[in-house]
């Protein structure tokens, strides 16, 4: 993983937070997203930063004028502290993703959203058909990937890097023909993201048995057979 010296994990996503925020234009948005993908409530973050509720909740819907860099950082560091006293998974996962590189032809695209998106605006930019919805109705990010190249080239590594900062995300395999392989491959490499789409391949084309994994491992499945640079232009100006 590349860092700045001696930086840590911790301290590597530490700073790559409060930029984000910082740089928002929806700081208190971009901060509730975070605080969601840790999974953490506002009065957990409270209770830790020894605050009432209502200032987090301030903050996050712009009741409050936007946080200074030091009310950030508390934050963010009292996140990640939560994360620690649970066992540091998110920082972990995190750090396997930090630095993301891939060949162009692998991946098309990997980014990650200031603020959570509606799932169903993500279908509307692909034109995709959902076949099954998964457990969650808001992603921070997508990526997508050469379905062949991807799981041809890629170890199991590798491919948690296709996450980019969350799998909290839709991961979109292209180059579908019947979509098992990526199915299959999905099975294989855990965690999954949190919605998936194959395109190139129609609900008639699909793999019987995709949606019956889709929903055996909980995340959104559809299809999509847009063309590929429209769609990706539309991705791109998301949200």
């Amino acid at each position: 993983m590349s860092g700045h010296g001696g930086d840590t994990p911790r301290t590597d996503l530490a700073r790559r937070i409060a930029g984000e925020i910082t740089l928002s234009d929806d700081p208190g948005a971009t901060l509730r997203k975070w605080r969601t993908d840790f999974d953490v409530s506002q009065t957990q973050l409270a209770d830790h930063l020894d605050v009432s509720s209502s200032v987090v909740s301030d903050y996050e819907s712009g009741r409050r004028k936007s946080p200074g860099i030091g009310v950030v950082s508390r934050m963010v560091e009292g996140l990640l502290d939560i994360d620690e006293s649970r066992g540091g998974g998110r920082i972990r996962q995190y750090a396997r993703v930090l630095s993301a590189g891939f060949e162009s032809d692998i991946v098309h695209d990997l980014r990650e959203y200031p603020t959570s998106v509606p799932l169903d605006r993500l279908w509307e930019a692909m034109d995709a058909t959902e076949l099954v919805r998964g457990d969650t109705d808001y992603v921070s990010g997508h990526t997508v990937i050469d379905s062949i190249q991807a799981i041809t080239r890629l170890s199991s590594d590798e491919f948690y890097r296709l996450y980019g900062q969350s799998t909290n995300r839709v991961l979109a395999f292209t180059g579908v023909t019947r979509g098992e392989s990526p199915l299959v491959a999905m099975r294989v490499v855990n965690p999954t993201p949190n919605a998936v789409v194959l395109h190139g391949v129609t609900e008639e084309e699909l793999w019987p048995h995709a949606p019956k994994l889709a929903r055996i491992d909980g995340f959104s499945l559809a299809v999509s057979t847009r063309d590929l640079d429209a769609m990706l232009d539309d991705l791109r100006a998301l949200p």
